[in-house]
């Protein structure tokens, strides 16, 4: 069993929560991601690692209350426990391993996508602690969805939003505003990183494929049970077959068959909404008194 020693909202149904790891703590890498599974009946959840503190021993992970089993997570509270935290699992960043002063040498700009924003930040933070700047999109569909600005803007160099209604930041996609910066305003970079919705990372990568700036993307979207098993998150790079959560998650963009990708995020779709429509009839039978 692993407590919640703390839990905060950083939007609306997106909730930060720290766990009680060490284990985990002591061993987790940008780029990595846990199993998280609530109950005896919860299904397993693959969350990329947002932070980790070695001497609390806790890890920090970002849970969008979206279907049947990431609203039982986050309807947890502190002081609650899940069942299991298993971690951390699959390969760092590239740059982890990497020859530091080969490293220094690039500019990096990291593309968070909404809740994308919450494994980026790790990634940034270990730039900042080998002393390297890099720059910062955060996108959302609208201010308020917007998450860990604050928090960026401590490890990064410049942290640029944009709002797909245009209520704050940059009026449009992340992509109209890499081209601002890139094309309109000149700067380069040598590796861009995109993290977030699978439709955002093709057009990121169908962009900067366009400008030949190498990127990496996370298929973290794709996994379900993160050890291989399953095949679900079975997806052609390069024209070869690789698994997400053992091979990744981190790919190189411009190989990532995105459309297979996309195909894979539906595969259960119907089943969701079972379960959700299942949920409401349950919560209503409640509410009104009815028969077990």
């Amino acid at each position: 069993m692993y407590k919640i020693v703390e839990k905060k909202f950083l939007a609306p149904n997106i909730v930060s929560m720290d766990i009680l790891a060490p284990r985990v703590a002591n061993s987790a890498q940008p780029g990595q991601f846990v199993i998280v599974i609530a109950d005896e009946t919860g299904e397993r959840i693959p969350l990329t690692i947002c932070n980790y503190d070695k001497e609390k021993g806790t890890v920090n992970i970002v849970i969008q209350a979206m279907g049947s089993s990431t609203k039982k997570i986050a309807a947890l509270e502190e002081g609650d426990y899940l069942k299991d935290f298993v971690g951390p699992l699959g390969r760092p960043s590239d740059y982890v391993n990497a020859d530091i002063e080969e490293v220094k040498k690039q500019k990096v700009l990291f593309v968070a996508g909404g809740v994308g924003a919450a494994p980026v930040y790790p990634q940034a933070r270990w730039f900042h602690e080998h002393g390297i700047g890099v720059d910062v999109i955060i996108g959302a569909k609208t201010k308020e969805l917007i998450i860990l600005e604050d928090e960026m803007k401590e490890v990064a160099e410049n942290v640029y939003i944009s709002t797909d209604d245009g209520s704050y930041g940059f009026n449009g996609m992340v992509t109209g505003l890499m081209e601002e910066l890139i094309v309109k305003q000149g700067k380069k970079y040598d590796l861009v990183v995109a993290i977030g919705p699978m439709i955002m990372m093709k057009f990121v990568c169908l962009l900067t494929k366009e400008l030949g700036i190498k990127t990496t993307v996370s298929l973290n979207p794709i996994m379900v049970d993160g050890t291989g098993m399953c095949g679900a998150c079975r997806v052609t790079v390069g024209n070869e077959t690789k698994f997400a959560c053992v091979d990744g998650p981190e790919f190189d963009g411009h190989l990532v068959d995105f459309d297979e990708a996309l195909q894979r995020l539906t595969q259960y779709r119907e089943e969701e909404l079972e379960l959700a429509k299942r949920g409401e009839e349950k919560k209503c039978t409640c509410q009104h008194g009815g028969a077990n």
